[in-house]
C-alpha cells in the first residue's frame, strides 16, 4: 500500500471496489499478489492484527452502549483500559466535536453525528490506515456535503492514510488525493482528481467522471502536434495527437461542456467551431445548460454561465467553439 493521504476507489456497483477493501481490510484473502502496509506483507494477518480502522456504511454501533463505550471498544479489544482508555476515547470524541456526547447512546443521535462516532471508533487507536465503504450513503444530500468537508479537515490534520470506497463522482473527486477507477474488475486507471477528470485514460473513465461530449470521428491527418479529426457533420477538428494515432483510424473526441462557448453569446471565437441548433435550455441558477444538435450528435451538452445566455433562444443557430487543448482524442 504505498502511503499518501487520501484515496479513493470509485466505480459502479459490482466493479470490485468493496472486495478490494475487504481485501486491504483481511476479511478477504487475495488469491494472488500481496497488500504491503508500510512496506510490510499483510495479506495473510487477521484484520485485528493489521492495525487497520474501519468505517461502514450502516454505522455499526452496539445500541446497548453509551458512545464513549463504542469509541472504547477497540481499546479493550488491544486490552488497552483504564485511564489510558479514557484519555484516547476523550480525544477521540473532541477530534469530531462529540466532546459532550460520550453519556448518549447511539439511538439518541442524529445520522450525521452516528457516522461520527463511527469515524471516532476507527481513529482512537491510532491506525496505520483507515478504510472508509461508502460510509455517507446513507446521508441525505446536504449532510452528506457537509460531512465529506469534515472528514477531509480531519484526514488532514491528523495525517492519516484514508481508502474511502464510493459510487458517486463528485463525492470522490472532492475528498481524494488520488482516485482509482474500478470497472468489472479492474483499475481503469489510478490518478488525482483532476488527472482523471481532464485526461481521461479510455472512454469508460470518460463517461463516468462527469459530463461529457463524445464525437465519433476519423483522423485525415495530422498538422504539427494537432490532429485533423472529421465529426459525423464535416467539421474537421483539431485535437492535441496522442501516441499510437494515426490517419485513418477510427477514434473519439471528447470535449466537457463547460469547454464549450456559444460565439453569438458574445464569447471571442476560439480554435474548433462548431455549427448548430439549440434544442432546449435548462436554466439552473448561475448557469445555463444547453442542448444542441452539432457534429453529429442530437444532444451535445453546453454548460455556460448564465450571464452569457441574454438572447439564446430554443430552435436558433448557433456557432459553438472551443480551444484544441479541450478536445482530447480516445481511441480505446
Amino acid at each position: 500500500m504505498d502511503q499518501f493521504n487520501g484515496g479513493g476507489s470509485l466505480g459502479p456497483s459490482g466493479s470490485g471496489k468493496t472486495t478490494t477493501l475487504m481485501m486491504l481490510g483481511g476479511f478477504e484473502r487475495p488469491t494472488l499478489g500481496h497488500i504491503l502496509l508500510d512496506g510490510r506483507p499483510v495479506e495473510r494477518l487477521p484484520p485485528e492484527k493489521r492495525n487497520i480502522g474501519f468505517v461502514f456504511q450502516n454505522y455499526a454501533l452496539f445500541p446497548h452502549m453509551t458512545v464513549a463505550e463504542n469509541i472504547a471498544f477497540p481499546l479493550q479489544c488491544r486490552r488497552i483500559t483504564g485511564a489510558a482508555a479514557e484519555a484516547k476515547v476523550k480525544t477521540a470524541l473532541e477530534r469530531v466535536q462529540l466532546g459532550a456526547f460520550g453519556n448518549r447512546k447511539p439511538v439518541q443521535l442524529s445520522g450525521g453525528q452516528q457516522q461520527r462516532v463511527a469515524l471516532a471508533r476507527a481513529l482512537v487507536f491510532e491506525p496505520s490506515l483507515v478504510l472508509m465503504d461508502e460510509p455517507l450513503g446513507a446521508l441525505d444530500k446536504q449532510l452528506r456535503e457537509h460531512m465529506q468537508v469534515e472528514i477531509k479537515h480531519l484526514q488532514m490534520s491528523l495525517g492519516i492514510t484514508m481508502v474511502y470506497v464510493t459510487h458517486d463522482q463528485s463525492e470522490a473527486l472532492t475528498m481524494s488525493d488520488r482516485i482509482a477507477v474500478f470497472h468489472d474488475g479492474r483499475i481503469q486507471q489510478l490518478d488525482g482528481p483532476r488527472g482523471l477528470y481532464n485526461c481521461p485514460a479510455n472512454r469508460f473513465v470518460a463517461g463516468f467522471i462527469g459530463e461529457n461530449n463524445l464525437v465519433e470521428g476519423l483522423i485525415e491527418g495530422f498538422d504539427g502536434g494537432d490532429a485533423l479529426v472529421r465529426a459525423p457533420d464535416g467539421t474537421v477538428l483539431r485535437a492535441p495527437a496522442v501516441d499510437g494515432a494515426k490517419a485513418g483510424m477510427n477514434v473519439m473526441v471528447l470535449i466537457r461542456p463547460e469547454h464549450v462557448a456559444v460565439r453569438n453569446a458574445g464569447i471571442e471565437a476560439r480554435q474548433n467551431i462548431a455549427r448548430g441548433r439549440i434544442r432546449e435550455i435548462f436554466f439552473l441558477g448561475d448557469h445555463l445548460r444547453l442542448s444542441v444538435s452539432a457534429l453529429g450528435l442530437d444532444e451535445m451538452l453546453v454548460r455556460i454561465p448564465a450571464a452569457q445566455g441574454e438572447g439564446l433562444i430554443a430552435n436558433s443557430e448557433v456557432e459553438l467553439a472551443f480551444a484544441i487543448r479541450d478536445a482530447r482524442i480516445l481511441m480505446a
